[in-house]
C-alpha cells in the first residue's frame, strides 16, 4: 500500500490533462472554427445601409422615422 495514492496521482493527472487537452481541441475545431468561419461569410457581402434602410423603412429605428 505504500506509495499507492502517489502511483494513482500520477495516472490521474495524467488523464485529467489528456481529456481537458481533448475537449479543448474538440471545442475549437468544432465549434470556434466554424463560427469564425459562419461570421467571415456573413460580412464578407454584408452592407450596412441597406440593412439600415430596411429597418428604417420598417420603422424599427425610433431615431430614423420612415419616410
Amino acid at each position: 500500500m505504500r506509495g499507492l495514492l502517489a502511483k494513482r496521482m500520477k495516472f490521474h493527472l495524467l488523464g485529467a490533462f489528456l481529456v481537458s487537452m481533448g475537449s479543448s481541441l474538440m471545442y475549437k475545431f468544432g465549434v470556434a472554427e466554424p463560427r469564425k468561419r459562419a461570421y467571415a461569410d456573413f460580412y464578407k457581402n454584408y452592407d450596412p445601409m441597406k440593412d439600415f434602410e430596411g429597418m428604417k423603412a420598417a420603422g424599427v429605428l425610433e431615431a430614423a422615422p420612415p419616410e
